[in-house]
């Protein structure tokens, strides 16, 4: 309904009245559990249209299906892609949004524009299919991937000149396995889906990307400014807690409030008037009394306009003037698309955060100070160490069961695997343990990744005698790199190699011995 391409929690009891089927509220609040304990099967927190028509067909018949496919397929800007798929319900069709394609496209182009490599690819053009296409080769996702997270592939391991089918799927798998690193959802999605150009596979993928780039810097551990947004009585650890999202809510209201103007509680009902963003943009506008650069001046003429579709265009002119127009237009503002519009606040928020750290009077600095560094030791573990995160747990466990066929692996078996392997293919290291010192020069994990799938590393990109740390770590960016290019998710550090450390080696080479003996798909 509201053009996301997914059917929000308090849609769908009007969208079960529109499909003859009437529930009361109650009703709706025990489906929405159940779809997402039961039907939400790439677990992903949304009730998507396949999901929601997988349950149409339980509740009543395949009849009601079709007439809610029918009523979907008129909403405006949202596309229905037709056919099924293994995991699909008979008859379902896939659906993505013609906004947030558009949108997603012109943050691509405006973000690569200068980028060497893609310019057989930028610019795509966002009223056609050019993205699918574009992201087809792998290496736009790649670049994509390291904006959002700088360093997460080393783009030595991108296959750039003279593509195959083969080098292609490389490149694809390098973008899955990075995606998945840090912290984006990749279930159900494969190299073959993106080559297909899956449209709405392809923009799922997309958006937890951009996501992930755009909400780097909300959270205290890596932004301390965002203190000022503490309300009066409030405990520094009840701010800690919030969500990005609550917080970019909290950023809005701050400057709303100091401008005298009504709070909003959402980035779809309450800024269809774009009048609280005509507040928030006057308020974060340079001044031309700080180092932000000489003022800019916010014109408020169309603030009283009676179209709010005018209104929006006069609201997003004075956003260009921040260099802050990406994500929406005016219908997507007007239509209250929530997932465009807090897309398009993250970047003012980047942007033009206009917060200041408070004065030491305000607050314990000693005290702030240090539960900043425990937040961002426990921030950097949840976003990055393989062991923490449930998921990818889930997967290196999954990994080891598989490997010792249903019964956990233990070192021991790696270690002689990883050797035999070494061994086999004339190469000249080996290891001793997980603590073995010679991991940190990475030049057993690239020779054995060599004895695995020969070719795929370039032995001009490896520096073997005389190592300095920079030569490590530059190795050990580049194995961790060309590993997730033969399909091995692995989700350690560079820094993991470097130092040694056991538990996050012993998934690098579980991982690989996975893949060696074609256990990991």
């Amino acid at each position: 309904i509201d053009n996301s391409g997914y059917v929000s929690d308090y849609e769908l009891q009007d969208l079960f009245k529109e499909a003859s089927l009437p529930l009361p509220g109650y009703k709706v609040r025990e489906i929405v559990e159940k779809i997402l304990a039961v039907a939400d099967n790439n677990k992903d927190g949304k009730i998507s249209f396949e999901e929601f028509v997988s349950l149409m067909q339980e509740l009543k018949s395949k009849d009601i299906s079709k007439t809610f496919r029918k009523i979907i397929n008129k909403r405006e800007g949202i596309t229905a892609i037709g056919g099924t798929s293994s995991i699909s319900s008979e008859g379902t069709q896939h659906s993505y949004s013609e906004e947030e394609k558009v949108a997603f496209v012109n943050w691509v182009n405006k973000a690569l524009e200068n980028d060497a490599d893609c310019k057989h690819l930028i610019p795509m053009n966002p009223n056609d299919g050019s993205l699918f296409k574009s992201l087809a080769d792998g290496i736009l996702l790649c670049k994509m991937i390291n904006l959002s997270e700088p360093d997460t592939i080393d783009e030595r391991a991108i296959n750039k000149k003279k593509l195959t089918p083969f080098t292609i799927s490389e490149n694809l798998n390098l973008a899955l396995n990075s995606a998945s690193a840090i912290g984006c959802t990749v279930v159900n999605i494969g190299a073959q889906d993106l080559k297909e150009g899956k449209p709405h596979l392809v923009l799922g993928l997309l958006w937890q990307i951009i996501k992930v780039g755009l909400f780097a810097d909300i959270e205290i551990s890596r932004n301390e400014a965002l203190i000022a947004l503490l309300n009066e009585g409030e405990d520094l650890e009840e701010l800690m807690k919030l969500s990005p999202e609550e917080l970019l809510l909290r950023w809005v209201n701050y400057h709303l409030t100091n401008a005298g103007w009504r709070t909003i509680s959402n980035f779809s009902q309450d800024i269809k008037d774009s009048r609280a963003y005509f507040h928030l943009l006057n308020q974060i506008a340079p001044k031309g009394d700080r180092d932000d650069g000489p003022a800019i001046a916010i014109d408020f003429s169309g603030f009283n306009e009676e179209n709010d579709l005018k209104r929006a265009e006069f609201m997003l002119r004075e956003a260009d003037k921040l260099g802050c127009r990406q994500f929406v237009t005016p219908a997507d503002v007007v239509s209250g698309n929530p997932k465009l519009n807090l897309a398009f606040v993250a970047n003012l928020f980047n942007t033009y955060p206009s917060l200041h750290k408070p004065d030491n009077n305000d607050i314990d600095m000693n005290l702030l100070e240090g539960m900043l560094f425990l937040s961002l030791i426990d921030s950097l573990c949840v976003s990055f160490c393989g062991i923490v995160l449930l998921h990818r747990q889930r997967y290196t466990l999954n990994v080891l069961s598989d490997l010792g066929e249903g019964e956990k692996v233990n070192d021991a078996v790696i270690i002689e695997w990883v050797n035999q392997t070494l061994k086999s293919a004339n190469k000249n290291t080996f290891i001793s343990s997980f603590k073995d010192k010679s991991i940190s020069t990475s030049l057993p994990v690239l020779d054995l990744i060599d004895a695995i799938a020969p070719n795929a590393v370039r032995q001009e990109m490896i520096k073997r005698e005389d190592l300095s740390d920079e030569d490590k770590l530059n190795n050990a960016k580049y194995a961790i790199s060309v590993a997730r290019k033969i399909g091995a998710r692995i989700y350690a550090l560079p820094d993991d190699l470097v130092e040694v450390k056991p538990k996050m080696v012993m998934t690098v080479f579980a991982c690989l011995m996975g893949k060696g003996l074609n256990k990991i798909k």
